[in-house]
């Protein structure tokens, strides 16, 4: 991966800017270069790694490799095949699909010759409390009607996309955590209309991320993914690897920050000398470095657990990785701007799109106040299970 990383995929990021911009920022056609990465990538037999029942790998031995892609977060994560939403809805095909259902679209995705999106959050709801969603998925008869309006639907732009894995809610009377379920949309079933994409930071994504609407859109009752009312349960499993996954990325691109960081402060004079000689630019990279190691070791030990012991054991973890991996990242990355100086904030470096990017992870997958929320409730948990004034207790997936 690493020599993919240096031969292949970062001298190709000159070309992949390049097709983009000829392309323009609606257009969301995939540029050629990528389809080439994709070819070079499965050559080498990097594909599909993010799937253990594909490569073989455990989550711990992923997480280097996922890293590395996080260098070139355009191109790297696509050309692997091991690119969100993707990954997420072929884990969840994988678990709950049925055989129709594989074959249909497990498969070509796994194949990458389709692309796919996640039509989760909603404008009207807060969705960081996935009870809220208030899409309505009614049965009629041998078809489910659906109706709502959801945003943040990341891919649907890419006219390579072919299906929507969406949850909505079936049973409004059931318990809170029963009245959801997944359903699968093919993108060209009429009533579903893109209303816009939405830019993060001023920058459009290849994919997009679109703003959807549902109107009477009915599909064949066999597209329920699992069971009605397991909608809930199934986000769960599907969010809780891709928490994961985008941590693992998200060190990848603050190593490439840092090493910027680094570069520059070697090569640019100041004040008589190079940067790299003033006590307050070491200051940063020690900083850096430091927290960078230490996000690492958490990432690490949250995939330890999931391999050991399951998603579920190692929620905690999860939960604490993806507080503090992007703060991590956030940081390393906002010292190497102010390093860069005016050059930081333009698209002479990566690093300006990459804080944008890295500051809606801090979002994505549950904002940092839900994660905090849990990881205070576990050790609330804990302490009033043990009780006070016992010996010393094992942190969670000690």
């Amino acid at each position: 991966m690493h020599a993919f990383m240096q031969e292949q995929v970062l001298p190709a990021e000159p070309t992949y800017a390049a097709q983009r911009a000829a392309a323009g920022p609606d257009d969301h056609t995939v540029p050629p270069v990528v389809e080439d990465l994709k070819h070079a990538a499965r050559e080498r037999e990097l594909w599909n790694l993010f799937l253990p029942a594909e490569s073989g790998l455990t989550q711990l031995e992923y997480a280097p490799i996922a890293e590395l892609s996080g260098w070139s977060l355009d191109l790297a994560p696509e050309a692997t095949n091991c690119a969100a939403p993707d990954t997420g809805n072929m884990e969840l095909l994988h678990l709950l699909g049925t055989d129709e259902q594989r074959k249909q679209w497990l498969e070509p995705l796994l194949a990458g010759e389709i692309r796919s999106a996640f039509a989760m959050t909603e404008p009207a709801v807060a969705s960081s409390d996935a009870t809220n969603i208030a899409t309505r998925i009614e049965r009629d008869g041998d078809e489910y009607v659906v109706t709502g309006r959801k945003w943040w639907t990341s891919g649907v732009l890419d006219p390579r996309c072919a299906l929507l894995v969406l949850m909505g809610k079936t049973d409004p009377e059931a318990p809170a955590h029963r009245q959801q379920s997944m359903l699968l949309i093919p993108r060209d079933t009429p009533g579903v209309r893109v209303v816009r994409d939405l830019p993060v930071f001023g920058h459009h994504d290849q994919h997009g991320h679109g703003v959807v609407e549902f109107h009477d859109v009915r599909v064949p009752v066999t597209n329920l993914l699992g069971e009605e009312g397991g909608g809930f349960a199934a986000a769960q499993a599907r969010l809780g690897p891709g928490r994961i996954h985008h941590c693992m990325r998200a060190l990848g691109a603050a190593e490439r920050a840092l090493e910027l960081m680094v570069t520059r402060a070697q090569e640019r004079v100041a004040f008589g000398g190079p940067l790299a000689d003033q006590g307050v630019v070491q200051h940063q990279v020690a900083e850096s470095r430091l927290e960078l190691d230490q996000a690492r070791l958490l990432c690490h030990q949250a995939c330890q657990v999931i391999d050991a012991a399951g998603n579920r054991e190692a929620r905690t973890l999860v939960a604490m990785a993806k507080v503090a991996v992007p703060r991590a990242a956030m940081s390393v990355i906002d010292r190497a701007i102010q390093v860069h100086g005016g050059a930081g904030v333009t698209d002479v470096t990566p690093l300006a799109a990459m804080y944008g990017w890295h500051r809606a992870m801090r979002l994505f997958d549950g904002p940092d106040e839900v994660h905090l929320r849990a990881i205070a409730r576990a050790e609330l948990s804990r302490h009033r299970q043990s009780g006070t004034g016992d010996a010393p207790k094992a942190g969670p997936g000690q």
